[in-house]
């Protein structure tokens, strides 16, 4: 006879989850407050040195048990992740955060079209249209920001393809790396990546590859973003443990609304009825392609940034 699971630790993992998604756009709300003196890319720098040195305790433990595995593809997988987080905090110094994160969450529909491509995974209609119509609604959401911003406003797209191909290197090697080891290598590798492109390119007038020396208030305001970050990707490891990934993942959503909350808040910014119209659509479209992904190992609950 099936012993039934204690209902209490999902209950908290639910309450966690919905906490965190709400809770995750501080950072880019964060980034957006730093970005008029700070660079984007020295934001992101900070953000993966504090990563580094907090997973460091956890790595050192888990090399006691087995060496690190396919660290080049580890490699190729932190510069992903650095390239998203550096691509959407330059995002949200022009444009509006809700309308940043609803383009980005085109992710999960690039992920469906790349597993298809690199990893053979069969995509059918019904889910080729609804991530065909997931772009449509990304198109609608940018229409505006381009009029104003011109080419910068695709930014999150770029930050979602880079997020996409991450998550793809993220479903391979989870099979055979744990969590801790891989949020420690991604850090690692994020922080060198992104320590060789400010060096090489600072001098180069690349107003996201500038390097400016903090005030007392900007480096706590860069200390909180790497905290943030990095406790909410725990969060969602222990959630992953007590809930179904495709029960889950739609709750990531969460974080337009926490988005639309900061930005209104802090920026005074409020996505206009056209671009709510596109947001609902990518949201529509991602829980779809969400409730069909019931096979996958990894889903979509870990994070850009």
């Amino acid at each position: 006879m099936e012993r039934n699971l204690n209902p209490h630790p999902k209950k908290i993992a639910l309450f966690l989850i919905v906490f965190a998604f709400l809770f995750l756009p501080t950072i880019d709300a964060l980034a957006k407050l730093l970005g008029d003196r700070i660079s984007a890319g020295q934001i992101a720098w900070c953000r993966f040195l504090i990563q580094t040195i907090l997973m460091g305790p956890i790595f050192f433990w888990a090399l006691r048990k087995h060496k690190v595995q396919k660290i080049l593809l580890q490699f190729m997988r932190g510069v992903l992740i650095a390239s998203t987080t550096v691509l959407i905090f330059a995002s949200v110094k022009f444009m509006p955060l809700a309308e940043v994160i609803a383009i980005f969450f085109i992710e999960p529909l690039l992920v469906t079209m790349l597993s298809a491509i690199i990893l053979g995974e069969r995509l059918g209609w019904k889910r080729l249209a609804a991530t065909t119509v997931g772009f449509f609604g990304a198109l609608v959401v940018v229409q505006p920001n381009y009029e104003l911003f011109g080419l910068l406003s695709f930014l999150p797209f770029l930050a979602a393809l880079s997020f996409a191909f991450y998550m793809i290197l993220t479903r391979k090697l989870s099979q055979v790396e744990s969590a801790g080891v891989l949020q420690f290598n991604s850090g690692l590798s994020g922080l060198i990546f992104m320590s060789v492109m400010l060096a090489t390119f600072s001098n180069f007038d690349i107003p996201m590859l500038e390097i400016k020396m903090p005030q007392e208030q900007e480096w706590i305001l860069l200390i909180l973003i790497g905290v943030i970050a990095t406790l909410g990707h725990f969060i969602l490891a222990f959630a992953s443990k007590y809930i179904e990934a495709n029960i889950l993942a739609p709750f990531q959503y969460f974080e337009i609304v926490g988005a639309t909350f900061l930005g209104f808040w802090l920026f005074g910014d409020f996505p206009a009825p056209i671009a709510w119209l596109g947001i609902i659509t990518i949201v529509l479209s991602g829980i779809y392609v969400f409730k069909n992904e019931t096979s996958k190992k990894t889903g979509f609950l870990q994070k850009k940034r």
